[in-house]
């Protein structure tokens, strides 16, 4: 199940009540004419099944390797430095604990995607909190090291204390205070719900059919206010996730790029910054604008703004399972851009690597020189080095 489906509205027709002892689908009179009820024909889906099981899945598990690896590289030569010292270091750890935390929720959904959910309801809510307030954190911190760096570049003389206030202080009410409020939804609508034989739905060829018995876990609402919470929670969604911070950072850094173009002093260096400022734009909102079009431009048609058809239905659903997956790359390309970088934090790395290996060349070069006395010995020899 694409994540994007925490903000879909799940639209299915229980008929049980309708059939009572029947078991004749014919029995039912579905009839606009009869005015019992309207029933809009719905799309069929565009997304096949094996889609969902194979595509998703993998993705999920490519980032969640991806993000692994770079963020928790960050962290620990962060925490070779011992001392988080200049302010881009602290913005650097926040990001990299947010996007960490951020992927370890994706195996979850990738077993949701390619069978069902079998968490639990503690977990699903669970795993929903450390979601939102993950996605929305990162992404807002992103907005907090522009802003940083345009008062670096733009503010230099004067801004010292502004900027270290920034970093200590005010991110903790501009960013981590407003993800833990966007969770509140989470808490009161995630939950576990078992969809059953009982579910009947139309299929594409306007044939009632009953929906595999399986177990999901996601956002419901109630039904007879759910498209209203649906929109608001997708416009939510692309304002503070999207358009806030986007708006920051390309303010920021064009800022930037104005003052690194005037100015004939070390050229070399505001090439090299100019070119670093631009990448980090296109990164951004390569990865954040097609999924938030997506979800735009399907709120809409949900909305009746927009006039929709099962081709374009169909064409928007595409659209967002693919770029839902690349809006989730860019936690692995963070590291990349705001720390990998950066010269001082590759002198740190390498700095971290090198006593990371001679500690490993001293356990083996004690192991050695104790030697094998017998199969005895050697067993608690080794053991006591690696415990050490």
């Amino acid at each position: 199940m694409s994540r994007y489906q925490v903000l879909n509205v799940s639209v299915r027709f229980d008929y049980s009540d309708m059939l009572g002892n029947s078991t004749d689908i014919s029995d039912i009179n579905m009839s606009e004419e009869s005015g019992d009820f309207e029933m809009e024909e719905p799309c069929g889906s565009a997304v096949s099944s094996d889609f969902n099981k194979i595509f998703l899945p993998t993705v999920y598990g490519i980032i969640f390797i991806l993000g692994i690896i770079g963020n928790g590289l960050v962290v620990v030569v962060m925490g070779y430095q011992k001392k988080v010292t200049t302010m881009t270091d602290k913005y650097r750890l926040h990001l990299s604990v947010a996007d960490l935390l951020f992927v370890i929720t994706l195996p979850f959904w990738a077993v949701d995607a390619a069978k069902t959910w079998y968490f639990g309801g503690f977990l699903c809510v669970s795993v929903h909190m450390i979601y939102t307030v993950n996605l929305y954190s990162s992404v807002l911190i992103l907005a907090f090291i522009s802003l940083d760096r345009y008062l670096a570049v733009v503010r230099a003389t004067n801004s010292q204390a502004t900027r270290k206030l920034l970093a200590s202080r005010v991110i903790y009410v501009g960013v981590w205070l407003p993800a833990a409020v966007l969770t509140v939804p989470d808490m009161v609508f995630a939950r576990v719900q078992s969809i059953g034989s009982s579910n009947l739905f139309m299929d594409e060829h306007g044939d009632v059919e009953t929906g595999d018995s399986r177990t999901i876990c996601q956002r419901i609402y109630p039904q007879e206010t759910s498209l209203i919470w649906t929109a608001v929670f997708r416009f939510q969604h692309i304002l503070v996730g999207f358009i806030l911070p986007g708006l920051v950072i390309l303010t920021c850094y064009c800022i930037i790029i104005t003052k690194l173009s005037r100015g004939a002093k070390g050229q070399v260096l505001k090439k090299k910054a100019l070119k670093t400022t631009v990448i980090l734009i296109l990164c951004f909102f390569s990865c954040w604008l097609p999924y938030c079009v997506g979800i735009f431009l399907d709120t809409l048609m949900m909305l009746n703004v927009v006039p929709s058809s099962c081709e374009l239905q169909q064409a928007v659903e595409k659209w967002i399972s693919v770029t839902e997956a690349l809006a989730y790359f860019h936690c692995c390309l963070n590291p990349i851009l705001y720390a990998f970088l950066g010269v001082k934090f590759k002198k740190t790395a390498r700095s971290a690597l090198a006593v990371s290996s001679r500690s490993s060349q001293k356990v083996n070069l004690m192991t050695k020189k104790r030697g094998p006395i017998s199969s005895v010995s050697t067993e608690s020899e080794s053991s006591s080095v690696l415990s050490s």
